[in-house]
């Protein structure tokens, strides 16, 4: 193979994929399957979009590449701050062919601001700080940006769900999918390339917010409704998208399409984490303690899109500090042993450790044996599936970036509950109908799941396990004749061989670029917009 295309289509679900290529709407990913396969792909955990788009472009797991969330804890602090690209803690594939003298074209990753000055272009993802649209801040050469004009951020507010709401949300995705690929399409057939990747976000954002009316067996199904197939018409269009894409590229080229989880629905018990460890006596509130409301009170929620970007520039600081203060704000700290940021995506718990955290109440001799009780106690609660304590997940050297415990909760006939936050009342609670198209305290009506999907116009071949997220950067260094340093995934077309005799692709913490408060205050924006902050 010459050259290797690599499109994302972010949450795409295996079974849908394989139901719509059976019924022929998806006629580009059936053909590109026929010539080799389709299968589930094994993701990260969490099965989110920053750990596992960053493990699928290094080759190895978050406790080595050090991404684990959209987030970081401050060290020393109960705060957080917000990752991108420059947090990435080991090389990327486009850094390793670069450095090999290969061309690559990289477009809309996630997790990829800044730009990288790669031997080649690229665009940044969705973690660039601006508010729907790019600009030279993301493009590399920047000289380059105006060729990138239509490619096209979140510009919706998933906290404004009301009428008509859907309806416009889905013309945006389509629109976005049209002038993604039509920025593609030009450089697929302008730009000298060996490695091409571009990552397309619709299908997650349509199947966080139209699972509902998609799916009759949800809890939370309407009935007959006009939106029973919009995630089927954004599938079908990034199909054809696709499929022009791939005929540019040429019939000599590698093509993988991958995505970094699938999708199920979202059931309607509501998970309170806090509250719940509040109840088992390892957590307390202040008096009077409640979730920051500062952007509220700011009237934030209704700032028209066009004049949102320049207000949350103007605010610097402040909707970065609210976002701490939503997750950690009204906690009695002298008073708790445990505590959960309550994501809706990554439901896990931190110990509130001794010369770790700035009021820590558990001894570093007792953490051992604190978080194997606090598993146990966990796992006795009847919407826990298991609780597990974050080296038996991880491996690396930065595994202490990660929750201590890692929760996944019982499907309720196949149906995943959603944690999210409160103060007060109890543990668990149902979801009015009012409240199942989703929106604040109440999570999305459609939530990932582990696999992905795999599909390539090549056989791939048989291992030990199914393809893992983690093979992609080995198999497309493995394509190119590019050595790489070790990594735990392994070539899905060479069975047995290596990518190379280099030391383990764990890095230092030297290259991080954080945001400054005007950027993280409008990347924040955006991930509220698609619905992952409250």
């Amino acid at each position: 193979m010459k050259r290797v295309l690599v499109l994302g289509l972010d949450g795409a679900d295996p079974a849908l994929c394989r139901r719509w290529m059976d019924d022929g709407a998806l006629p580009n990913l059936r053909a590109l399957a026929a010539a080799g396969a389709l299968l589930p792909l094994e993701s990260v955990t969490p099965p989110a979009t920053f750990p596992a788009w960053t493990s699928c472009v290094t080759g190895v797991n978050p406790g080595r590449h050090g991404v684990f969330d959209f987030t970081e804890m401050v060290p020393g602090r109960y705060a957080v701050r917000f990752v991108n690209g420059s947090f990435r803690r080991a090389p990327a594939v486009w850094d390793m062919l670069s450095r090999a003298g290969r061309r690559v074209v990289v477009a809309g990753v996630p997790a990829t601001w800044p730009p990288e000055p790669v031997n080649g272009l690229m665009l940044s993802g969705f973690d660039s700080p601006v508010a729907t649209s790019v600009d030279a801040s993301f493009v590399y050469p920047r000289a380059r940006a105006a060729e990138a004009a239509g490619w096209r951020f979140a510009d919706f507010q998933e906290g404004r769900i009301g009428p008509g709401w859907h309806a416009e949300a889905l013309r945006r995705l389509l629109l976005g999918i049209e002038e993604k690929e039509r920025i593609l399409l030009n450089w697929v057939r302008s730009e000298p390339w060996d490695f091409f990747m571009a990552v397309f976000g619709e299908s997650d954002t349509v199947s966080h917010h139209f699972w509902m009316f998609h799916d009759p067996q949800s809890p939370r199904y309407p009935g007959p409704n006009p939106f029973s197939d919009a995630i089927r018409d954004v599938y079908a269009r990034l199909d054809a998208a696709v499929g022009r894409i791939v005929e540019a590229a040429g019939p000599d080229t590698l093509v993988i399409v991958v995505s970094d989880h699938g999708f199920t629905g979202a059931g309607i018990t509501v998970v309170h984490l806090n509250n719940r460890l509040a109840e088992m006596g390892l957590l307390r509130y202040l008096p009077g303690g409640g979730r920051d409301s500062l952007l509220k009170r700011l009237g934030l929620s209704v700032v028209p899109e066009r004049a949102r970007g320049a207000l949350f520039r103007r605010l610097r600081g402040v909707a970065g500090g609210a976002e701490s203060r939503s997750r950690f704000g009204g906690l009695d700290w002298a008073n708790t042993r445990a505590y959960s940021e309550e994501l809706g995506y990554f439901p896990s718990v931190r110990v509130n450790l001794q010369g770790r955290e700035p009021q820590g109440t558990v001894a570093p001799e007792d953490y051992e044996a604190f978080v194997a009780e606090l598993c146990a106690c966990l796992r006795e609660w009847d919407v826990v599936a298991d609780a597990v304590p974050r080296a038996k997940l991880y491996s690396g050297a930065h595994v202490d970036r990660a929750p201590d415990v890692v929760l996944s909760l019982k499907a309720e006939s196949g149906y995943a509950p959603v944690c999210v936050r409160a103060r007060g009342g109890g543990a668990l609670r149902k979801l009015t109908e009012a409240e199942y198209p989703g929106g604040k305290e109440r999570g999305m009506n459609g939530v990932h799941r582990n696999p992905g999907v795999l599909v390539t116009n090549r056989s791939v071949a048989g291992g030990p396990a199914g393809p893992s997220l983690l093979d992609i950067t080995p198999t497309v260094l493995s394509a190119l004749g590019v050595p790489g340093p070790e990594m735990e995934g392994r070539p899905l077309f060479a069975p047995g061989m290596g990518t190379g005799g280099a030391p383990p692709a764990d890095g230092g913490d030297g290259g991080a670029h954080p945001y400054s408060p005007e950027e993280e205050a409008l990347l924040e924006e955006r991930l509220r917009s698609l619905g992952y902050l409250e």
